[in-house]
């Protein structure tokens, strides 16, 4: 019992680091089209247009991580989770170093927005693969019962890569415009490469979860995962991305729409509304776990999802009423408290997944719903709120915009909740058969 805790441990703290590391390359993109890329790649757009369309190099990310999600889900369900996690993390590296050496517009004209585009999917399509995997590394070794907060260790990786991609901005943004707009925003993407080592010396001694193991050994695998799942559980893939929305698209409302709009309308500078994004991060990482905790404890989870979602549909538009007022206090209050309920829904959200899908199509089905969420709402929130900003001329859309964000989450999330259980470590039985779940 003491060896399989430690490793179930070991699991955890591994997919904690490498999440971490992958995060961290993933937000430094979004912080860097908000604040340099348009001078630097697409110089002849000016303004407002040249920000929208950073924006879209932003999204192109999520445009890949669908691909990357079957890719990597394919090859994680059928060889196990351990040598996706390898691979993804190298992709990553590599991908996010590139582009910290890659030319501006100035040296090689329209080479380097094409570059940086084809670059940005191929960093998209490694983070395709990384979350599930390291979703399931941890949770499907956990100690009966407590499968959603090893999955949690997971979901942690994203505000400690946040707050380490805001730390490094922030302390850039200390360069004389010139200078950071010149070279001073390339260190974050080049110190990527010494982070990469450290996550996989890290990776490297993680065994292979139970749950796959077994598969592998009694020859279960599933042939074609994407086929099985999509034949067989169509609706749990619709709910599923639903259900991801506002985990995901809260931090892109801050870190990337919030932080352009402020620094560009509002009258913030670069290094107070990155200090107000930084205070936030530090926050969930300080309140997130708490989520799974309220979800392992509770015995009704779609209750405690009600209560974790619910002040969301307040606390989000106050946000961005308060961030309208440029006063710094207020603009602080507005984000860490909005900041609370996504992140407790945020750390539980990754094992309530999981627990809907059977294990020899799990690492595809997380993935698809996880990576489909990122491309067609998270992506997109940065394009459509700033579309929605130039249109009208008012937060008042994109407000709307997020409350919207917040419900569909919470509806699919309930309707998700009253499928059946796969999870191997919870404390109820999983159903004897694989039902299909249309």
């Amino acid at each position: 019992m003491g060896a399989a805790n430690a490793t179930a441990k070991r699991a955890g703290i591994g997919a904690f680091i490498g999440s971490t590391i992958e995060w961290f390359d993933f937000y430094i993109y979004g912080t860097a089209s908000a604040l340099v890329f348009d001078k630097v790649f697409f110089p002849e757009l000016d303004g407002a247009i040249g920000t929208l369309v950073a924006f879209a190099t932003f999204w192109v990310g999520f445009l890949a991580r669908p691909l990357g999600g079957i890719i990597f889900g394919h090859i994680g369900d059928r060889l196990g989770r351990k040598k996706t996690l390898v691979i993804t993390l190298l992709l990553m590296g590599i991908s996010t170093t590139l582009i910290g050496v890659l030319p501006g517009y100035a040296t090689i004209g329209i080479a380097a927005p094409i570059l940086l585009v084809v670059i940005r999917m191929i960093q998209g399509i490694g983070l395709g693969g990384e979350w599930g995997g390291s979703v399931l590394i941890a949770s499907e070794h956990a100690p009966k019962g407590k499968s959603i907060l090893y999955g949690a260790f997971a979901q942690q990786g994203s505000p400690v890569g946040n707050t380490l991609s805001t730390v490094s901005f922030l302390a850039i943004s200390q360069l004389p415009d010139a200078a950071f707009v010149s070279w001073g925003w390339r260190i974050p993407f080049l110190a990527s490469a010494l982070l990469v080592v450290v996550g996989l010396f890290i990776r490297l001694k993680v065994t292979e979860s139970p749950a796959m193991a077994g598969l592998i050994e009694a020859k279960k695998v599933a042939k074609l995962p994407l086929t099985e799942v999509l034949r067989n559980h169509p609706m749990l893939i619709v709910l599923g991305i639903g259900a991801c929305t506002i985990g995901l698209s809260a931090t892109y409302f801050k870190s990337t729409f919030a932080l352009s709009w402020a620094t560009s309308d509002i009258g913030f500078s670069r290094s107070s509304f990155l200090t107000i994004i930084l205070v936030a991060n530090i926050t969930q990482i300080l309140v997130q776990p708490w989520g799974a905790v309220i979800v392992t404890k509770m015995t009704s989870w779609r209750r405690a999802v009600s209560i974790m979602l619910l002040p969301e549909l307040i606390l989000m538009p106050l946000m961005f009423l308060l961030i309208s007022t440029g006063d710094y206090a207020s603009a602080m209050v507005g984000v860490v408290v909005a900041t609370v309920p996504h992140c407790l829904y945020y750390a539980a959200l990754a094992g309530m997944l999981a627990s809907r899908f059977p294990a020899h199509v799990r690492y595809t089905g997380i993935s698809l719903c996880y990576q489909l969420c990122g491309t067609l709402l998270g992506g997109t929130t940065p394009i459509v709120g700033q579309f929605l900003l130039n249109l009208t001329g008012s937060i008042t859309a994109v407000i709307v915009f997020a409350v919207f964000q917040v419900l569909l989450t919470l509806g699919c999330m309930l309707a998700l909740l009253k499928r059946p259980n796969y999870d191997e470590r919870a404390e109820e039985p999983a159903p004897a058969a694989a039902a299909v779940t249309r």
